[in-house]
């Protein structure tokens, strides 16, 4: 199977209408089972494949989300291109809740998270200054601004360990460093896919100014899930935008030759057991 575009489903996003010829995949992976099965489908005549990251349900907290089995199994379908939905909250005033947010910066303060494919005999150190594709994040701008929502482009995401929100000191730290918006599972979904060579995007969804504003100091559930049925709503009609627009070839892009140059270990001492574990990644490099 080859499809080419892939859709990561954050919270609310549990499905995607508008899929025709619909079926569902079980992948199984050497990182273990996705979040759940996968929906491969056509929407305006090109085939994509459809992931909801936390599972249909919301079963999975987001430091149990297996991302390693996500992206690997994207990537076995020939998944190039990864447009990732998120909820986030805003830390600054300008981006209010039910704003989309475009990040081309990330910021990875969590803690117990696996974030590479590599180890066990195989090193290989990628370059993530850009963490988001440039193109395909340009892409998802002009699909956010046809539909007439208010989106933000650029900007860093601070990925926290979750699943409990921020207390205001932390709040207000994430203000002073900088950051724009806050979310619990960019990282480290944006650097395997980077490891993968998938171009990856995110939406980022507003839902809250987290708890530094003076106005909206608690941070609760119910507010969320309010604004984030408003958000999802517009996010699908972003996604069917932006499908027809993803071109057939990748160029220009440094996301699709990112392990090229990165694998730091010779070959002749690679264990054979981690080369099969990782040839959908690097095979083509150890020829």
């Amino acid at each position: 199977m080859n499809v080419k575009i892939g859709i990561i489903g954050g919270s609310g996003f549990y499905q995607m209408e508008g899929l025709t010829d619909i079926e569902s995949i079980d992948v199984d992976t050497p990182f273990g089972q996705p979040s759940d099965l996968l929906t491969v489908g056509a929407i305006e005549g090109k085939r994509v494949v459809f992931l909801p990251r936390h599972g249909v349900g919301h079963r999975l907290l987001p430091s149990e989300i297996p991302v390693r089995a996500n992206i690997y199994a994207l990537k076995s379908l020939g998944v190039e291109w990864i447009i990732s939905v998120s909820a986030v909250g805003s830390l600054k005033a300008e981006i209010e809740p039910r704003h989309f947010v475009i990040p081309d910066q990330l910021y990875d303060h969590t803690k117990n998270r696996v974030n590479t494919f590599f180890g066990e005999g195989i090193s290989a150190h990628v370059s993530l200054a850009q963490p988001f594709c440039h193109i395909c994040s340009q892409f998802l701008y002009q699909s956010t601004t046809e539909i007439d929502a208010t989106v933000h482009m650029g900007g860093t995401y601070i990925c926290m360990e979750g699943p409990s929100f921020s207390t205001q000191a932390e709040s207000n730290v994430y203000r002073q460093l900088g950051f724009d918006v806050i979310g619990m599972t960019a990282a480290p979904e944006a650097k395997l896919a980077r490891e993968a060579e998938i171009c990856y995007a995110l939406l980022a969804c507003s839902t809250d100014y987290d708890c530094w504003h003076a106005e909206h100091d608690f941070v609760t559930a119910e507010m969320i899930f309010d604004n984030l049925a408003a958000n999802v709503d517009v996010a699908k009609r972003v996604v069917k935008s932006l499908i027809p627009k993803i071109p057939d070839k990748r160029e220009e892009c440094i996301c699709s030759n990112a392990i090229e140059k990165s694998i730091a270990t010779n070959p002749s001492v690679m264990p054979e057991a981690t080369k099969r574990k990782l040839r959908l990644l690097v095979g083509k490099y150890l020829k």
